[in-house]
């Protein structure tokens, strides 16, 4: 199956409430949350108004005709929140069309448009348990923090990468 990354436009900008929907981490065994979940303020500051601010860029993985998957970013009081200058990332993709390298291309292809952009960092949270942690190292990002539940996680762009 061939998946292809391009910007997602201004009119498909909806689809990221689906998109932070499936970017919850679900641990194996454990029911997952009401889709109502993503009307949290604390959630809603992914996708609020998405596009008038600072580090409001967005992706989406393409395949068939369909939009399986996106990766935005934006300068947000989220979880991974390191400064006023780092845009945060969130991503997901529909869950049969992850393990395939999409969200690896995804990241690759943001770290891309941020760096043309000009910043200097992107950061990230993550659930401890989640197989995404390996892809996050994998690209470039490191573990700066930590709590009980979560990595904080910061790709700091220099002349190499």
């Amino acid at each position: 199956m061939s998946i292809v990354i391009r910007t997602l436009a201004e009119s498909e900008y909806g689809v990221l409430d689906d998109f932070l929907y499936e970017a919850i981490f679900i641990p194996e065994g454990v029911e997952p949350p009401p889709r109502d979940i993503i009307q949290r303020p604390e959630l809603r500051v992914y996708v609020d108004g998405f596009g008038g601010r600072a580090g409001d860029y967005a992706l989406a993985a393409e395949a068939d005709g369909k939009i399986v998957g996106a990766v935005w970013t934006r300068i947000m009081p989220d979880y991974g929140h390191i400064d006023d200058d780092t845009p945060s990332f969130a991503i997901s993709l529909y869950r049969e069309y992850r393990g395939m390298g999409a969200g690896t291309q995804m990241m690759r292809r943001m770290l891309d448009v941020l760096r043309e952009a000009g910043y200097r960092r992107a950061s990230l949270a993550v659930q401890k348990a989640n197989y995404a942690v390996r892809m996050y190292r994998n690209v470039g990002f490191e573990i700066v923090d930590e709590n009980e539940e979560e990595y904080i996680m910061l790709y700091r762009f220099s002349e190499e990468n």
